[in-house]
């Protein structure tokens, strides 16, 4: 997944003191129904932390006509959907920090959830890496 799994964890750690994995996308032709449904999002932001294997601290979700936004704010830091149902569109962002879960799995996990006929996955390295 990340080049970071492919070193010794101590070598790593020395070379990379804070390690920030960030997996965000663009998902299309999704299930309007569930894109506008406050409770939907939130059970599968709850589901994907549990599939992630990420500490769930708090959920909080905004309806704002006709989409929703929520965060789950994960021990690792967070889980975010935003939706555009008129547009059957959402964004998403699975952004952990250190070597511990998975956030591809949490990611796909919303993907299938949100009934996305497509969808872009991107990966982002935001460790701090020292000279």
């Amino acid at each position: 997944m990340f080049a970071v799994y492919n070193v010794v964890k101590n070598k790593e750690v020395a070379k990379k003191p804070v390690i920030g994995r960030h997996i965000y996308g663009e998902l299309y032709e999704c299930d309007p129904e569930i894109l506008s449904d406050e409770k939907k999002i939130v059970e599968i932001i709850r589901e994907a932390a549990k599939i992630g294997e990420f500490t769930l601290l708090d959920v909080k979700v905004w309806k704002i006509h006709p989409g929703v936004s929520a965060v789950g704010i994960v021990l690792e830091s967070h889980i975010s959907i935003h939706t555009w149902p008129e547009h059957h569109f959402a964004t998403v962002d699975v952004y952990t920090c250190g070597t511990s879960g998975d956030p591809e799995a949490a990611y796909l996990y919303i993907v299938k959830s949100l009934k996305a006929k497509r969808f872009t996955m991107k990966k982002s390295d935001r460790s701090y890496e020292r000279e």
